[in-house]
């Protein structure tokens, strides 16, 4: 996941960086992973995880207009992440919620959630 937005084009080209965690020193606008909420999704006899993963997507601006094209584009790269990921194949994944929110004067942040359903398979 980190390595799909970090390349893609249209997202990690707009940024001054894709960090993992919270970035140390980081130039706005950037994107930070947030936390993985991982769920049991297999069934009988069959290995699966639902994933809740939350990108953060940092910028300074008068107002969020960039910021609202850069979490379309977080949504379009992980939309490309291709499906087998080696012993694991992405059975589902969909867009749950994406929020702008104000964080202060001149800040601001989306917060950009994604479900992914995966199988083990082999």
């Amino acid at each position: 996941m980190l390595a799909a937005l970090r390349n893609d084009v249209a997202f990690g080209g707009a940024l001054n960086g894709v960090f993992e965690g919270p970035a140390v020193k980081a130039t706005a606008p950037y994107a930070e992973l947030g936390e993985l909420v991982v769920i049991d999704w297999g069934a009988k006899g069959l290995a699966g995880c639902e994933l809740r993963p939350a990108i953060f997507i940092r910028d300074r601006a008068q107002g969020p207009a960039r910021l609202h094209a850069l979490a379309a584009a977080a949504d379009a790269a992980m939309a490309a992440i291709p499906a087998d990921l080696g012993g694991w194949r992405i059975a589902s994944l969909a867009l749950l919620r994406s929020r702008i929110i104000r964080d202060g004067p001149g800040a601001w942040v989306a917060i950009v959630e994604h479900r992914v359903r995966i199988l083990e398979t082999a």
